[in-house]
């Protein structure tokens, strides 16, 4: 007889940021400084006894409806056999469509979508790469953490040195100020401090189309690794014409929610770089279905955030990726990526190769227990 899912614990978790940090966003009023992660954790028991575990996240709203929905409709989940994902997935789907397959439903779904890819590659004794299929043992990594807008250069730079330090290959850092010469100031003084160690640069959808191309166009100096959601996310014609005009790259894809709102960017001929989020865009299952897609069309993939789970997708991907270095969540790990090189590098601990800590226990806001225990 096959397997079947037996019970899910999901747990509401506050993560506190020590120094809040600030992004174009919150420069141009739209938001205000991140203060905390919200998390999502859900964690499946089968009848035969196998385990395994997903999350989601949100930053600054969303994370209670994230909890309510999945909440609301896991008991779909129950009884059914974990190794049917995709059907799970769309019973999951079918039971919150009156809410639509984007935003808050998919990115609810995801915590348990992950969860049961967890268990898959955990029953199979493997890590998840290896279940997926791996092209690579390691991948490029490149640290965010660091280059917010809050950061003075000096600060800026010092932090930049530690993550070098530390092994990460590359430094991705913020722009988008309401001042556009200081943008440049400070691209200019970190590339001047770095040297040749590959640079990123994120404007987080605060630039209209003529402001971005101006800001392309002097930024092309610096020999940047890409660009990062210079437009609104949703404009898909904008990035795709900006991935057309300029030699460095254009990135974008972090905010979608949905397979549908990624396809949209290969639609409008977009030649840049993609960075669909596993957690927003619905889970691993859309991930793989929306990457395929992707590199059919021949763009390279740099996930966004969430590298206990991107670790093992971007490994997965026929070219060469790079992962998003994080270090917010890792009091929630017991474990944590080993880094060295330039690179981070796969597990070789079953399935995402991390288990939760008392921290992670200690911060739950709200528990729901669906099935039976």
């Amino acid at each position: 007889m096959p397997d079947a899912i037996r019970h899910l614990t999901l747990s509401h978790v506050v993560l506190p940021i020590d120094n809040p940090v600030s992004d174009a966003k919150v420069l141009t009023g739209r938001q205000k400084p991140l203060t905390e992660t919200v998390m999502l954790f859900v964690e499946v028991l089968t009848e035969d006894g196998h385990r395994g575990m997903g999350f989601s996240y949100s930053k600054r709203a969303g994370g209670p409806a994230q909890f309510a929905h999945l909440r609301e409709v896991a008991e779909v989940a129950i009884g059914q056999d974990p190794s049917d994902i995709a059907k799970i997935y769309e019973s999951l789907m079918w039971a919150g469509a009156s809410v639509g397959r984007s935003g808050v439903a998919t990115q609810a779904v995801a915590a348990l979508d992950v969860a049961l890819w967890d268990l898959k590659a955990r029953r199979a004794d493997l890590p998840l790469a290896k279940l997926l299929g791996a092209h690579r043992d390691s991948c490029r990594v490149y640290n965010t953490s660091g280059g917010f807008l809050q950061a003075g250069v000096e600060e800026m730079k010092e932090k930049a040195t530690a993550s070098l330090e530390a092994g990460i290959g590359a430094i991705k850092i913020k722009v988008g100020q309401p001042d556009w010469r200081a943008d440049l100031d400070r691209v200019a003084a970190l590339k001047e401090h770095l040297g040749d160690v590959p640079l990123m640069v994120d404007a987080n959808q605060q630039w209209d189309r003529a402001r971005a191309r101006r800001m392309c166009r002097e930024l092309e100096q610096h020999d940047l690794v890409w660009i990062e959601e210079p437009l609104d996310a949703w404009d898909a014609v904008g990035h795709a014409d900006l991935s057309h005009t300029f030699d460095t790259p254009i990135a974008t894809g972090e905010m979608l929610t949905s397979v549908g709102e990624h396809m949209a960017l290969i639609d409008a001929g977009y030649r840049g770089i993609v960075q669909p989020d596993a957690p927003r865009i619905g889970g691993i299952t859309p991930f793989l279905k929306f990457a395929t897609l992707a590199n059919h069309a021949g763009l390279a993939l740099a996930p966004h955030y969430a590298m206990e789970i991107h670790l093992h997708l971007a490994a997965a991907y026929p070219t060469e990726p790079w992962v998003e270095h994080f270090e917010w969540l890792a009091s929630l790990f017991e474990e944590q990526p080993e880094i060295r090189d330039g690179r981070m590098w796969v597990p070789d601990r079953p399935g995402l190769g991390f288990t939760l800590t008392q921290r992670m226990r200690d911060l739950t806001k709200e528990t729901a227990s669906i099935g039976r225990p």
